[in-house]
């Protein structure tokens, strides 16, 4: 009989082989809680990014994401990306699109989160920025389709009011050191492209926007919904009557840019992010008017900004069709053809 201590001592080595042996065979087999390999980042072909939605994304009234959830989406897994507003939805042939919220920081955060996340690939990506809008009725019409050819910011400089200044003058002036943020020329290019596969395109249009148009005397805002190009203006600021349109004008004509025809709160935001990641030479910016920047003459601001039940304009439904029906027509057509796409803008 071995003595009671060599006896705890072959104990002992036989408990720490069997601990050695277990430990060994634990570090060739994966713990049964290990996170899965990462998947490929998805190779975005085009990113489509909207404001708002009212609803849900599919079978309720339409807001600016569902018409293309709609073509694209229905279906796809959303895709949750911190710091944005919206998870971001995409399908097999590489098209992407969220919703980023409205207004300049809201939209823009939300972007720089979707551009900065590992889960996209954002290297040969083309953007729609997609939204409706307002348009001055000397320069556009409910129902219209507009593409950008510049992005200005509105808000960048220094404002005082009227009846501080000369009778007539400006009351803006820009801020200097703010040259690189406050306007963007798009590619001339890929506006050309847009412009030639969309500007046939059949607009949809509703008798309460017929009515409401003749109100307004301007043979611009009577005329049937188009697809055209401009000048818009980002700002914060939901701005409306005559003098404000006629201060984006003056802006839109002091940074050397087209007319002013579309008002809205966030491409030129959004545009700047990308810029500093991917450059801008791929951006497009859709927007659909849905009001006038003022009233007919018959009416004050404050009633055209606050309009008796009724006295709204029609059209939203349409327009917002029309965005879509416009833009997927350069969406499809950049997929389908992506070898000539890939590499840049081809020469229209």
């Amino acid at each position: 009989m071995l003595p009671r201590w060599t006896s705890l001592c072959a104990r002992w080595s036989a408990l720490c082989a069997a601990a050695l042996l277990a430990t060994a065979c634990a570090s060739t087999s994966p713990a049964p809680n290990a996170p899965a390999a990462s998947a490929a980042p998805v190779k975005v072909k085009v990113f489509v990014a909207a404001m708002f939605e009212i609803g849900q994304n599919t079978g309720d009234r339409a807001g600016e994401f569902q018409h293309w959830y709609e073509r694209y989406w229905k279906g796809a897994r959303p895709m949750a990306v911190p710091g944005a507003l919206q998870p971001v939805y995409c399908n097999a042939d590489g098209v992407c699109g969220a919703v980023l919220g409205m207004g300049k920081v809201n939209s823009s955060s939300s972007m720089q989160a979707i551009l900065l996340n590992p889960q996209f690939d954002f290297s040969e990506a083309y953007y729609v920025i997609s939204g409706v809008a307002g348009t001055p009725p000397s320069r556009g019409t409910i129902g219209e389709v507009s593409w950008a050819t510049w992005l200005v910011d509105y808000d960048l400089g220094h404002r005082w009011a009227p009846e501080e200044n000369k009778a007539g003058e400006p009351t803006f002036m820009p801020r200097k050191g703010y040259e690189d943020y406050r306007r963007f020329k798009l590619n001339p290019d890929l506006v050309g492209w847009a412009m030639k596969l969309s500007a046939d395109t059949p607009l949809k249009d509703s008798d309460a926007a017929r009515t409401y148009r003749l109100r307004y005397p301007d043979a611009a805002a009577r005329r049937a919904p188009f697809v055209g190009t401009g000048t818009h203006m980002t700002g914060d600021t939901f701005f409306h009557g005559p003098g404000m349109s006629k201060q984006a004008q003056y802006i839109a004509k002091l940074y050397g840019a087209d007319d002013y025809v579309i008002t809205e709160m966030e491409a030129a935001a959004i545009t700047l992010v990308i810029k500093r990641t991917h450059g801008t030479d791929r951006v497009m910016s859709l927007r659909g008017a849905v009001n006038f920047d003022q009233g007919n003459p018959k009416e004050s601001t404050l009633q055209h900004l606050d309009p008796a039940p009724g006295e709204t304009a029609g059209g939203f439904a349409e327009t917002v069709e029309n965005i879509a029906l416009v833009g997927t027509r350069v969406v499809d057509h950049i997929v389908k053809n992506w070898p000539q796409w890939q590499a840049g803008v081809p020469k229209p």
